[in-house]
């Protein structure tokens, strides 16, 4: 780590930040501790400089938001900026960029290939989305992630009123176990599910199981549809003071509640 990167980790224990938001919302109470520790100055930063996966996050930053900018046609400014919240000013973000066009955050990442998804990358990146979002007051974010597979892809986040008041309510409560020394404990916190504009179309011609499924979906949709009127219709012909009605193999019952059901006979219980 270079004077330079430790003087700037020094100076983020004055200010929660984007990263930190991540482990505040997190589940590993060793890693909140540490991060107590760091902010009160108890501890020096965490040297990441033997991190790889840190490291390449790191490097690949710059073709990162260069890939993003000629894929999407927006411009992203205010690179590596600091920026605080207007009103808690232990709040803060140092920005990856923000986007001109929209004035959404950006925010460059490096992932590993294997069982990567969407939903999984939005949801780990949620808190630290949430976080700058909140400080910058934006609508939206988006996540510009390139994998080890040689994959780029973009997800749009939009900004979650819930979320961010339950992200609030458990930085304020870690922000204040570092003014006052007591020790944080971990807020369990069940953040909503991220809600990831859905923008791909799949081909899923190579799926044997989906070719079985959509073969079945095709051969039963009008049975189905011939099944659904008839139910329908039986339903109208049981008088509405009828508890039980019952002919030609089938069996009508009412619930307490006043709902229909069907069931077929055996064929010799058709006139029990």
């Amino acid at each position: 780590m270079t004077a330079r990167e430790l003087k700037v980790r020094r100076n983020r224990r004055f200010f929660i930040g984007g990263s930190d938001a991540r482990i505040i919302m997190g589940d590993d109470q060793q890693r909140l501790i540490r991060l107590w520790q760091e902010k009160r100055g108890q501890i020096e930063p965490e040297d990441l400089s033997n991190e790889l996966i840190v490291q390449l996050g790191s490097i690949t930053e710059d073709l990162n938001r260069t890939w993003y900018e000629r894929s999407s046609g927006n411009s992203v400014e205010d690179v590596q900026k600091h920026v605080r919240h207007p009103v808690h000013k232990w709040m803060g973000a140092t920005l990856d960029g923000r986007i001109r066009e929209t004035g959404a955050v950006f925010e460059a990442k490096f992932m590993l290939p294997w069982n990567f998804t969407e939903e999984a990358a939005a949801e780990k990146h949620m808190a630290q989305l949430q976080h700058n979002m909140w400080v910058l007051a934006a609508r939206s974010a988006v996540l510009s992630i390139i994998t080890g597979g040689g994959k780029w892809v973009e997800i749009e986040v939009y900004a979650d009123p819930l979320y961010q008041h339950l992200l609030l309510t458990a930085e304020k409560k870690f922000w204040r176990c570092v003014q006052t020394g007591e020790l944080p404990l971990l807020f369990g916190v069940e953040a909503p599910r991220p809600r990831v504009e859905a923008i791909k179309v799949v081909d899923m011609s190579s799926s044997n199981s989906w070719a079985d499924l959509a073969s079945t979906f095709s051969k039963t949709r009008l049975a189905h549809a011939e099944h659904e009127f008839a139910k329908t219709e039986l339903k109208k012909l049981v008088p509405g003071d009828a508890k039980e009605a019952f002919g030609h193999g089938l069996r009508a019952k009412r619930s307490k509640s006043g709902a229909l059901s069907f069931e077929c006979l055996p064929a010799e219980g058709i006139h029990a």
